[in-house]
């Protein structure tokens, strides 16, 4: 049984690999209890429920029991390996399931994945033959405690025993398989994995690359092919650095992406014995004199955080509503998102590597920060957050970075959401995980997200990364309503960070106010689309003022559902489009700033 395991590259199809897609609808069930000792895997599964995949469960059905469910539920359906597989070798493959998974075939578990925005796999080359078909069932749970990313806990009413799912993190904890499953195949010697850097001088660019596979007689060839289809560089063997002459480099709004085909050549008779394809993109980056830069010239960030959230499906992948939220942020100019607070579908990395748009990626550690929830709740602790939980922590930061290392749209790593980072304990705990992280990739600068209460005065770990991202609320919760009052406090507090680092960039990595579609006050009140485009126009002046701030990233891009609360109708309204993705007047103001600035 497979358990955490760093999986093998994205499968895809070639003239060596192919690939079954699973998506579609499967027979679908909750547990009876959470002491059930069931095994529902052993046998088809008794439900007049079918759900669909990719998508959250949660919203599907007309059943408030199962929206609100705590605990497993099961996904199955049955497979045929294809004839033509035979001698060949095949795994079954979950691109996600929040947030741990169980992949059985037939009786047996066979692979246990603990992370619900990361994928996994298994083997079952020996459990079923080629032509023959088995019972595929992926148990999903979407507790949430202390140890995991992110943290949350489970509390059981003394009134009616009813169990709930408590978190840290203003999102809705939609849960499932939100993403695509697959059955694929791979030749026996295959191509495990593929890491390139990339570099340029002048007007030669480099890749220097490293390829794992498994063992065999065949010798790794690599072919470098432009988008016109011609080769411009061949290499050989497992590790080296290919040149590349009148090199095309990825540019942020100007994709060029060469493909990377590494392939294994049998000694004896010159036959593929496997293919794999990796678009590349030739660029760097740097953090230099408070500057972010990419290809040697300043980037300045302009863009959103996102949320993978709309109706129905929750976080449910949708290639049309990825495909319109990129027209989105070109008509509006921005440049740039991060993947608040979780990594998103590799669908949605590829696309931005295509399109030019720059991603800063984070992990799901978001909720680190009880405080915030209890003012003058401890954060860090042995039944808290603990050495456990930053060893899960660690293990999100290894899959993320060994699953997005080759994008070119990946300019920074954030290895967590506004955590506790002024509590005692949190030097303690970052320290390993900013260390481990540039272990893993040397090429990107890292950061972490600083929380509002997390002031310059008081942070414990900024220090120990590459720039300083920050999320301010003044004048939405700080000084409500008051913008001058609001202005004040934003321009200190961003001399404060000046100050103790005049060697870093900024990006403002959330700034916004909740606001209801169509709500409108002469008197530009909280709440009022006025307000928004006030709120954010009294921002960007400030912006203006501060060389060193390199970026700015409105949270958010759209509305998004949230758990339910007092402070909430129907999630969370900070977006500048709606749920449905209708602008409000402020993506208006944005489109003429933003484009203004990327001429």
């Amino acid at each position: 049984m497979v358990q955490n395991s760093l999986p093998m590259l994205k499968p895809q199809r070639t003239l060596s690999r192919d690939l079954v897609s699973l998506d579609g609808l499967w027979k679908f069930s909750v547990a009876a209890s959470p002491n059930s000792t069931a095994q529902p895997w052993t046998k088809p599964l008794v439900t007049d429920l079918e759900c669909p995949v990719p998508a959250s469960y949660n919203d599907i059905f007309i059943d408030r029991n199962i929206r609100d469910h705590v605990g497993w539920v099961y996904y199955q359906r049955d497979v045929i390996v294809p004839k033509g597989w035979s001698g060949e070798q095949y795994f079954a493959r979950a691109e996600s399931a929040t947030h741990e998974g169980q992949i059985y075939i037939n009786d047996r578990l066979v692979a246990h994945h603990v992370g619900g925005y990361t994928p996994f796999e298994a083997d079952v080359t020996d459990l079923v033959k080629a032509g023959e078909q088995f019972r595929l069932t992926i148990a999903v749970n979407n507790i949430l405690t202390f140890q995991t990313l992110p943290p949350g806990k489970v509390e059981v009413s003394n009134v009616t025993g009813k169990r709930t799912q408590t978190y840290y993190h203003d999102f809705y904890n939609y849960a499932g398989l939100a993403r695509s499953v697959w059955l694929y195949s791979v030749p026996t010697q295959h191509i495990q994995d593929i890491t390139v850097v990339t570099d340029y001088e002048g007007t030669t660019g480099q890749i220097k690359y490293n390829i794992t596979a498994t063992k065999g007689s065949g010798k790794i060839q690599i072919a470098v092919i432009d988008e016109s289809g011609a080769t411009v560089a061949t290499a050989s063997g497992a590790t080296g650095t290919i040149s590349i002459p009148s090199v095309q480099l990825w540019q942020p709004g100007a994709a060029y992406l060469y493909n990377f085909r590494a392939s294994i050549i049998d000694s004896s008779n010159k036959k593929t014995l496997d293919t794999y394809n990796l678009a590349t993109g030739i660029r760097t980056i740097a953090v230099k004199d408070a500057q972010f830069l990419i290809n040697d010239k300043p980037f300045y960030f302009t863009g959103f955080g996102k949320h993978e959230d709309t109706n129905i499906r929750g976080k449910g992948h949708d290639q049309a509503y990825m495909v319109h939220d990129f027209q989105l942020l070109n008509w509006i100019g921005a440049n740039s998102f991060r993947t608040s607070h979780y990594p998103y579908t590799e669908e949605m990395m590829e696309f931005a590597d295509r399109k030019g748009i720059v991603i800063i990626d984070e992990t799901a550690a978001v909720g680190l920060n009880f405080d915030l929830h209890t003012p003058g709740e401890r954060t860090f602790g042995p039944d808290l957050i603990n050495n456990q939980t930053r060893e899960a922590h660690a293990q999100a930061i290894r899959e993320l970075v060994h699953r997005d290392k080759n994008h070119a749209s990946v300019v920074m790593w954030s290895i967590a959401n506004e955590p506790a980072s002024h509590a005692e304990g949190a030097r303690e705990y970052f320290e390993p995980l900013a260390t481990l992280t540039r272990q893993l990739d040397s090429s990107r600068p890292v950061t972490f997200i600083n929380v509002q209460t997390a002031t310059y005065k008081l942070d414990k770990i900024s220090d120990l990364f590459d720039v300083t991202c920050l999320n301010r609320y003044f004048g939405w919760y700080l000084t409500t309503g008051d913008l001058a009052e609001a202005e004040v406090a934003l321009r200190t507090e961003l001399q404060g960070w000046v100050d103790r680092f005049p060697n870093k960039p900024i990006i403002m990595t959330e700034y916004g106010a909740d606001t209801v579609t169509g709500l409108h006050s002469v008197f530009s009140l909280p709440w009022s689309e006025e307000y928004q485009v006030d709120m954010l126009a009294m921002y960007h002046r400030v912006f203006d003022e501060f060389e060193a701030v390199w970026g700015e990233q409105v949270w958010n891009f759209a509305d998004f559902q949230t758990s339910v609360g007092t402070g909430r109708v129907d999630g969370n309204k900070k977006g500048v489009f709606t749920r449905e993705r209708r602008p409000k007047a402020a993506a208006h103001e944005l489109r003429a700033r933003w484009t203004k600035l990327r001429k």
